[in-house]
């Protein structure tokens, strides 16, 4: 599939995205996170679309399982009104602001940024620090 983004046209293995972002999308249920850790390197590894483009979409790309997630835990009680109402403006407002400035930035060091912040998550998920 060929999608166009801000004047560029970029190619995307169908038959990678959507067996992944499937999988991504039932682990992420399964374990109570949004998915964005996983389906950034599954667009920039899988899909190889430049950072720019990840930046927003995968906020987009997971919006939809977490959404499904919120309802869920909102029938389960556990679900916090007030932690909602800021996050979700600021998740809105950093996936337009997000591929402006990574546009601008060196296509590496927005890949090297993204590397530590997952290598930081994944360490606090294994209990590190």
């Amino acid at each position: 599939m060929k999608i166009e983004f801000w004047g560029q046209e970029f190619k995307v293995n169908l038959a990678i995205g959507i067996p992944g972002a499937f999988l991504i999308a039932i682990a992420s249920s399964m374990f109570g996170f949004g998915g964005g850790p996983f389906m950034v390197p599954l667009m920039a590894v899988g899909l190889r679309l430049p950072m720019y483009v990840i930046v927003g979409s995968s906020l987009l790309a997971i919006f939809f399982n977490t959404l499904m997630g919120t309802f869920r835990h909102y029938g389960f009680g556990n679900f916090d009104l007030i932690f909602f109402l800021i996050m979700f403006p600021a998740a809105i407002l950093g996936g337009y602001i997000g591929p402006k400035i990574a546009k601008k930035l060196n296509p590496v060091m927005v890949k090297r940024v993204a590397c530590v912040g997952l290598l930081i998550l994944a360490l606090q998920l294994l209990g590190v620090f």
